[in-house]
């Protein structure tokens, strides 16, 4: 783990408080080219009602809209939750070269927890993938806000 690779998780971060204050799970992505971060997203299933809406879609949609190109070779992802089997499928697809991911999802991870499609040899291309970038903080920002959600339905129930 760099330095660099820090100081854009800390921008993905930053995009999964703006989701957590929205009322959304709290996922965070940037993408970078050339040192600079060049697209965002935090997720947007429950405001937009699309179940694809995930941080790290809606940033690969805002770089190659910005890149004006579908292939996102030499970029980064940096993300705060490891992608699920759809997003790996988009990161794949858009030649995503490297993708750095804060902490695991032991229930929908798919770059090792339940799948490793980033190693997948029968594909065409292949992600190099760093996991546990600020593990500890995107760990918290999530279990935060679910014990938050878990706490409020609490007093729904007791009202």
């Amino acid at each position: 783990m760099t330095k660099t690779d820090q100081s854009f998780m800390a921008a993905a971060l930053r995009e999964a408080s703006k989701a957590a204050s929205k009322g959304e799970v709290p996922v965070g992505a940037v993408i970078v080219a050339e040192g600079k971060v060049i697209a965002r997203g935090h997720n947007k299933r429950e405001l937009s009602q699309d179940p694809a809406a995930h941080a790290e879609f809606l940033a690969i949609r805002s770089a190659a809209k910005k890149l004006g190109r579908w292939r996102l070779s030499a970029t980064t992802l940096y993300v705060t939750l490891e992608p699920c089997l759809m997003c790996m499928g988009a990161i794949i697809l858009a030649r995503v070269p490297r993708l750095v991911f804060g902490t695991f999802d032991p229930k929908a991870g798919a770059c090792g927890s339940l799948y490793d499609i980033s190693e997948d040899n029968r594909l065409n291309h292949r992600v190099h993938v760093t996991s546990g970038v600020m593990a500890k903080e995107c760990q918290d920002a999530l279990q935060s806000f679910f014990r938050a959600l878990r706490a409020e339905k609490r007093e729904k129930k007791a009202l």
